[in-house]
């Protein structure tokens, strides 16, 4: 078997190198590199980012800020840049990117610029409110320049869960059937279960399609739950549900809570890993102001710009079913209950929260039971 979907930009890019000797000789700095790094040079050699060969230099930077696509006109939803302060890191290094000791990549640098990072801001987080996790982030984590590189892999970065290649997930996927990407960073509720598993009998989805639940377990927003414990609810329900059609992969990707620049970026990942079909959710990779609560997008706005780039893409967006429990008839959408007048049982994400640290019985049409148990032996 082989995913029937093309990568994009055509290629499913490797660079991984077989003579890493040669590679590792080449270099003449070595640095230690951050999470977020790690995640983005993985997706790099590995194909993830395809057609990215490396870290975006200043004219494929400004491309994606402001057009979101590379300068040849290929859709791309957010830069994926190598980010430093150092003044000595000049064009024509090559730098050994290391995970403690173990050698992950090489870069060879091409350029070395001064992002605008208020432009950059403005245009793939729609805000520069310092309140917003993916600009705070780009003000205050990033360094001063940002330079641009070919990557050659040498090692996968060790990580608490596996992370398979696209290649790898692509060999295991039916090469005659559409499969529809699930994207999450939380742990996988019974809501959640119901609407991936509800969206394989959605008419844009082909017979017999199957779901890939791929979350990221890279960094994401502070309040977060850690990656490892996310690891550990994924593996529990996937034994216990033991669905067939539901296919359960990691990805080491860090979230920029970009909304619907994000929504692109996801897609275009998931099409690298062989997915047809890619499920928005409402305010999908959404934010919310550390200061007011007030979200910076709009419940639909991530699929707004699916839908509108989808040609171009090669993915096709299966909008997400709003759906409630209702005491009658289970799960059900929202329009459906208010048509029936059930009447809706509603537990909220900081309720939840409360009642695991306290204790509590957590209903079980909420949270499955091998989930809730993780939960409460690691936080």
């Amino acid at each position: 078997m082989a995913a029937k979907q093309t990568p994009h930009g055509g290629v499913l890019v490797n660079q991984m190198t077989d003579d890493k000797d040669a590679a590792i000789a080449k270099a003449t700095v070595e640095l230690q590199a951050n999470e977020r790094q790690l995640c983005d040079v993985e997706l790099i050699m590995t194909g993830g980012f395809s057609p990215l060969t490396g870290f975006m230099d200043e004219e494929t930077y400004k491309s994606v800020v402001e057009n979101m696509a590379l300068p040849d006109g290929t859709i791309f939803g957010l830069p994926v840049v190598f980010d430093t302060d150092d003044e000595s890191l000049q064009p024509g290094t090559t730098v050994l990117l290391k995970q403690g000791d173990l050698p992950i990549a090489t870069v060879e640098f091409t350029d070395k610029y001064v992002p605008d990072k208020v432009l950059e801001c403005k245009q793939c987080y729609g805000t520069t409110e310092l309140e917003h996790p993916g600009t705070l982030m780009v003000a205050t984590e990033r360094g001063k320049y940002y330079m641009g590189g070919k990557v050659t892999g040498l090692n996968a970065p060790v990580r608490d869960f596996p992370c398979k290649t696209p290649a790898e997930v692509r060999e295991e996927l039916p090469d005659d059937k559409d499969v529809v990407a699930f994207q999450c960073r939380n742990p996988v509720h019974r809501a959640h279960y119901e609407l991936f598993t509800r969206a394989l009998d959605d008419p844009l989805v082909g017979e017999g399609g199957i779901v890939l639940v791929h979350p990221t377990c890279g960094p994401t927003q502070a309040d977060d739950i850690p990656g490892t414990t996310r690891y550990k609810t994924y593996e529990v329900l996937k034994e216990e549900t033991a669905n067939p059609r539901v296919v359960w992969e990691y990805l080491p990707y860090s979230m920029h809570m970009a909304g619907p620049r994000e929504a692109i970026q996801h897609m275009i990942i998931r099409k690298n890993f062989g997915c047809t079909h890619f499920i928005i959710g409402r305010d999908m990779a959404g934010s919310k102001s550390s200061i007011t609560g007030e979200d910076y997008y709009g419940a639909y706005d991530a699929q707004d710009i699916a839908k509108a780039n989808a040609e171009k893409l090669g993915v096709t967006p299966v909008p997400s079913l709003n759906l409630v429990f209702t005491e009658e008839e289970g799960y059900v959408t929202a329009d459906e209950a208010k048509e029936k007048g059930l009447h809706i049982q509603k537990l909220s994400g900081t309720k939840f929260r409360q009642m695991l640290r306290g204790g509590d019985e957590i209903p079980e049409w909420f949270a499955f039971k091998s989930v809730v148990k993780v939960l409460r032996e690691n936080i």
